[in-house]
């Protein structure tokens, strides 16, 4: 079995997407809960995500929410279908469409790090 992480991976300027999963019924997902959003148990287990997943949607973003990301757009925000089961919200090379297969790496965007998706040729 993982040991459980001790921090929230990325958010927490660690090069890890961290997600959590219930051990009773099996649910995964990535936004951070003490109990499981399918089941209701408490304390879930947090486990280190691969990277490794599949574009499921993706939008270019042309106005920058802030002064201090202007100087990055445009950018490409995506939704990825995480290979453990959940999905999230990043950044992602310019070229990405959906149904891409993607990996992860980490960049500094603005003042933070950030997951940011790759094209990968490695299978689903």
């Amino acid at each position: 079995m993982n040991e459980p992480k001790k921090t929230r991976g990325w958010i927490d300027g660690e090069h890890a997407i961290i997600y959590q999963r219930c051990e009773q019924c099996g649910h995964s997902w990535y936004f951070w809960r003490s109990f499981c959003p399918g089941c209701g148990v408490s304390e879930p287990e947090c486990l280190e995500a691969s990277g490794r997943g599949q574009v499921y949607a993706a939008s270019m973003v042309h106005r920058a929410p802030s002064q201090e990301l202007r100087t990055h757009v445009p950018y490409l925000i995506v939704i990825i279908d995480a290979d453990e089961g959940f999905r999230l919200m990043a950044h992602g090379e310019s070229t990405l469409t959906i149904g891409d297969r993607v990996q992860a790496r980490f960049v500094e965007f603005g003042s933070r790090l950030i997951p940011y998706f790759e094209k990968t040729d490695e299978p689903g």
